[in-house]
């Protein structure tokens, strides 16, 4: 896949080759030469300034969602073949001993369905044609709607994906007062500025109508009078809104322009220069505020208001898939019973490349040798299971799981298959973002043109169909300097990366692998310099083996560091570690002061 992921450049800090150095991250950051971003957000820029070639970030990251599944189309046939194929040298007692714990007999009219839920994105789909609960479905009657996807696991270990239809895109507008009881002229005027807008191609998007065939775009209006604007003083208290009601997420950026720009309504005037309310919200976590669902907290699906799809109709890797619609989903807040964790699987990996003497590895060139996994189940305090996926012969090792492979081909399938049949829900390691997991995607795609079964490789998250992304972004602060970070998308899989978290909380005179470890744990990596591992590669099974005993300690000592620092035990207390398409996680301060850029409103209530 081209794109911005197939852009990106594998990053490293000190620049340093080899082993311990491509986990230290070194210097100022890595990751290549920073691409502009997409919404022109520099430091310091207004983060709400929306121009009509700027949709915002919400709708710029579903295009990136669509550009990745879209980058997965190809016939089913050839797409069932090479899933299978990924399979073919792993037997089933293997894939077994992988797999989460069998999914049991569900009632959904007398059990609730409950999920600790980790990520969260958003789709466009078809219109949810029956209501579980009874009754009609919110939103457009027509034409593509938005369905938020919320990745979980349940109690027992089950993946849970639920569907979440029917919450309508909104925002708030001011109302002069001789525009009160305009509430249907004021819609279809609006709405034949969107239509119209539409119609002539618009600005990004095709007027925001994002691939919708309908007639109403605007889907509803009404005048709120409680409330009231937080932005600066007002002596008369309450004050009269437009809340406007529109099909999908990418026309609230329009809207905002529209009524900027200003608009005539028949029997009232001109509308002009009309000011926006929360505007730039990205429906994402409107939807989040408004339903008062917490980050990494657990949701109920109450008995009698989901449906299970049925394993023909579902489009995740996951055991079990609910369709809800809004209205019926309950978030709890963490305390009491609701103050726990799910039993999470963790995955933390480690690769090794042979890389050419004197020169870093790099992904077009050097191959990746060998890839060592260690999965941890939340709640358990030893690994359930740690394997290692190695190119060429390799002598056995006690405690783990040792799987060879004759080409650098296969060795990458049976990852991916190991991938989707582990399932795990939070995948960390050391500088895995900035170089282990952006290598892997990298060399897929040199060696897919070789290899066609490498095409559905970067098909690692928990959706069918649906490839992993990349893209360059850059931190900057005044306490961390500025760093250029490659941030790769899972769909479903929290990426948990222990080097910049060291980074931003611990003062250390060294972050290598080898120095935090010795710090936190009193443990250090096996004694393989990077200079011999090429040697060892091309060695006996014995060299190979202790090259794999190296690569497993450096998946093992991130899940240890990570239980120490007792992550993930304050998830339920934090904010998402990853809200799938806005990243909340590479600059938490910066999003979450920037949405209320946008002037809000609340209600005169004390």
């Amino acid at each position: 896949m081209s794109g911005r992921g197939g852009g990106s450049r594998v990053g490293n800090g000190g620049r340093g080759w080899g082993g311990d150095q491509k986990r230290n991250g070194g210097g100022r950051g890595g990751g290549g030469p920073p691409k502009r971003p997409r919404n022109n957000n520099n430091a310091g820029d207004d983060p709400d300034d929306n121009s009509p070639d700027d949709f915002g970030e919400d709708f710029h990251d579903l295009d990136d969602q669509i550009a990745a599944e879209l980058a997965a189309e190809m016939p089913p046939e050839e797409y069932e073949q090479l899933t299978a194929a990924s399979t073919e040298t792993i037997n089933e007692a293997t894939m077994q001993h992988w797999r989460r714990p069998p999914v049991p007999p569900i009632d959904i009219h007398n059990d609730s369905m409950t999920l600790q839920w980790l990520d969260v994105d958003m789709t466009v789909g078809k219109r949810l044609e029956r209501n579980p609960a009874g009754g009609r479905v919110p939103g457009a009657s027509a034409g593509l709607v938005p369905i938020l996807r919320f990745y979980g696991v349940n109690p027992v270990g089950n993946s849970v994906i639920v569907f979440v239809h029917g919450f309508t895109p909104y925002l708030y507008a001011s109302c002069p007062a001789s525009f009160v009881g305009s509430e249907a002229p004021f819609r279809k005027a609006l709405n034949d500025r969107l239509l119209a807008d539409k119609q002539r191609g618009g600005s990004r998007g095709g007027g925001g109508g994002g691939g919708t065939e309908m007639s109403d775009l605007c889907l509803g209006t009404t005048i709120e009078t409680d409330k009231r604007s937080i932005l600066g003083y007002a002596a008369n208290g309450n004050q009269a809104f437009f809340k406007i009601y529109v099909a999908t997420p990418n026309l609230v950026p329009t809207v905002k322009r529209v009524l900027e720009d200003g608009m005539d309504v028949p029997g009232f005037g001109r509308l002009q220069g009309c000011l926006t309310y929360e505007s730039n919200v990205p429906f994402v976590l409107r939807f989040m505020i408004d339903k008062s669902i917490t980050g990494a907290g657990w949701l109920e699906c109450p008995k009698g208001t989901y449906a299970v799809r049925g394993e023909r109709e579902k489009e995740s890797h996951c055991q079990i898939e609910v369709d809800i619609v809004y209205d019926r989903l309950i978030g709890h807040n963490p305390e009491g019973q609701w103050n726990k964790l799910a039993p999470l699987r963790i995955l933390s990996t480690d690769i090794e490349c042979q890389g050419r003497k004197g020169h870093f590895p790099e992904a077009e060139k050097d191959p990746v040798i060998q890839i060592a996994n260690v999965v941890t189940v939340q709640g358990t305090s030893e690994p359930v299971l740690q394997n290692v996926f190695t190119l060429r012969g390799c002598l056995p090792i006690v405690g783990a799981q040792v799987l060879t492979h004759d080409t650098e081909e296969d060795l990458l399938v049976g990852w991916r298959a190991f991938i989707q049949e582990a399932d795990p829900d939070l995948v960390t390691g050391y500088n895995i973002a900035n170089f282990d997991l952006p290598y892997l995607l990298r060399r897929a795609d040199t060696l897919v043109k070789r290899a066609p079964k490498l095409k559905v490789f970067k098909e690692l998250g928990k959706l069918k169909r649906t490839m992993a992304t990349m893209k360059d972004t850059t931190f900057q602060s005044s306490a961390y300097g500025k760093r250029e970070n490659v941030e790769t998308t899972i769909h479903g899989r929290v990426i948990f990366d222990l080097l910049p978290y060291m980074f931003r909380n611990h003062k250390l005179s060294s972050y290598s692998l080898n120095s935090v470890s010795a710090e936190f744990l009193g443990q250090q990596k096996e004694d393989v310099h990077h200079s011999i591992i090429s040697d060892l590669q091309n060695g006996t099974d014995e060299d190979r083996r202790r090259l794999a005993v190296y690569c497993i300690k450096d998946a093992l000592l991130p899940w240890k560091l990570m239980e120490k620092v007792r992550f993930p035990h304050s998830l339920p207390h934090s904010l998402p570690p990853s809200l799938s398409r806005h990243h909340y996680q590479s600059n938490p301060s910066k999003r979450r002061l920037s949405i209320f850029s946008s002037p809000i409103i609340s209600n005169n209530n004390p």
